[in-house]
């Protein structure tokens, strides 16, 4: 993407195809005077900002095009602190082609991918983070990752990265200032104060990191593995919870031989659900392939419900089972299933030692749909329990994630290089490391290619 910031763009900005209306958008210094030419209806050079006009759209023949509605944002107080029109037409295909020919007939250039975004960067309105957001904000598929979204677009997490940044920046220009007087030996930076500076950096950085985990995947959905034995009832539960016969269900045992993979909204969380296969030795060559595919989701996994038969499993079967997938989540739920034919069945019989307790053990009956609805309500407790879910500071982006392993990285680098004592232009060089790293989160760094593969994802009139 070639960066322009003085010309003047144009774009569709709701979706393509039929619809009641469309909205085209221009930005750019001659936004203004150009729609002014073909808009008849009201004086939009004259037009206070922040106003709407209805009037029409005539091309250079004369020809009405459409009947319209036109807003004005002036420079600064617009999405790219530019000169801002919207031009809300009726939405047939052949008329917003035609609006927006006319004004490319003018001089106006067709915007590329995101570069209503880019220029909201570029001129200040936005940092690197917000601008992303508004991608992640436009692709939320539920409540959760819509929150997040909106937290990071209200600067939360820049916030964060800037203090870090600044603190850093602090000890590095009196670090940089020793090295002008190196010839005399003194030093400006208290080594024991950066030190804990640095080790409260890498505290914060440390967070950060670990959030992306969750941060991921409640962009994405929270992969939840529905794991256990053969006949177990991992379809019928699956089937329960989705409202839909979604999962082949039969008495037969193996009858899953590879995951079924369906989402579902629980209250604005949206879960990823995966049906795999029984857990058990494997009698033929497929349903091997089904069991070691089970056993690489669940390792992959943020949640994993363990379904058990009480009529056909034992505590210690399961407990066995436990030991061999070797789950270790914080997050697991065992769902004691066929209670209705087991109605008897103490579920404390079940708890072993800290894995399996009163507060991650369910009783239900999958094929009855008995206590599915409090299954939902345990499901999305065991996620939004989690008090990282609520911070604004949240990662969940990769790149972003990338940036902060590699400046956790430099700033391991600073603290082992002050402790074997080495000279402070190489810890400088260091310091200097992390703070690029940090700066590429918000933008305070960049480079052109950096803001293609950024930009680039995103849709056009945005």
């Amino acid at each position: 993407m070639t960066i322009h910031r003085s010309d003047t763009i144009i774009a569709l900005s709701t979706p393509q195809g039929i619809g009641a209306i469309g909205v085209i958008r221009l930005s750019g210094p001659e936004a203004i005077q150009v729609v002014d030419k073909h808009f008849f209806g009201a004086n939009l050079e004259k037009a206070a900002s922040h106003t709407v006009h209805y009037g029409k759209i005539r091309n250079e023949t004369d020809d009405i095009l459409d009947e319209c509605l036109v807003t004005i944002f002036r420079a600064p107080r617009s999405y790219t602190t530019e000169d801002v029109i919207e031009i809300s037409c009726h939405g047939s295909p052949y008329i917003i082609q035609e609006v927006i020919q006319l004004f490319l007939r003018q001089g106006i250039r067709h915007a590329e991918p995101g570069e209503f975004t880019m220029r909201s960067f570029l001129n200040g309105q936005l940092d690197l983070v917000q601008a992303e957001a508004v991608a992640d904000l436009i692709e939320s598929e539920s409540k959760a990752s819509h929150d997040v979204a909106i937290r990071q677009m209200r600067g939360g997490f820049s916030k964060t990265i800037k203090g870090l940044r600044d603190k850093l920046i602090e000890f590095a220009s009196l670090i940089e200032l020793e090295l002008d007087f190196s010839e005399e030996d003194v030093e400006f930076a208290d080594r024991r104060l950066l030190v804990r500076l640095v080790t409260e950096t890498q505290a914060v950085v440390r967070g950060l990191i670990r959030s992306f985990e969750l941060g991921n995947v409640l962009k994405k959905g929270i992969p939840t593995v529905i794991a256990g034995r053969p006949n177990a009832g991992k379809s019928t539960l699956l089937n329960a919870l989705l409202e839909e016969e979604r999962a082949i269900v039969s008495d037969i045992p193996g009858t899953t031989r590879d995951t079924v993979e369906e989402h579902l909204n629980i209250n604005g969380v949206l879960f990823k659900f995966i049906d795999t296969a029984g857990l058990r030795a494997a009698e033929d060559a497929i349903e091997k392939i089904g069991v070691s595919r089970t056993m690489e989701k669940i390792g992959a996994s943020t949640l994993v419900i363990y379904v058990v038969d009480v009529t056909e499993t034992s505590p210690y079967d399961v407990w066995s089972d436990i030991k061999v997938i070797d789950i270790r989540h914080p997050r697991l739920i065992v769902l004691l299933n066929k209670m209705d034919l087991a109605p008897h069945t103490k579920p404390e019989t079940y708890y072993y030692e800290e894995v399996i307790h009163a507060g991650n053990t369910i009783t239900a009956s999958a094929k009855n749909r008995m206590n599915i609805e409090y299954l939902k309500e345990k499901i999305l407790d065991s996620v939004l329990a989690d008090q990282s879910t609520q911070d604004a500071s949240m990662v969940t982006n990769a790149r972003h994630y990338d940036a902060l392993v590699k400046a956790e990285e430099c700033l391991d680098r600073v603290l082992h290089g002050i402790d074997t004592g080495i000279t402070g232009d190489f810890v400088a060089q260091d310091i200097r490391h992390a703070l690029h790293y940090l700066g590429e989160i918000t933008g305070e760094i960049h480079t052109d290619d950096l803001l293609e593969s950024i930009f680039s994802r995103f849709c056009i009139g945005k």
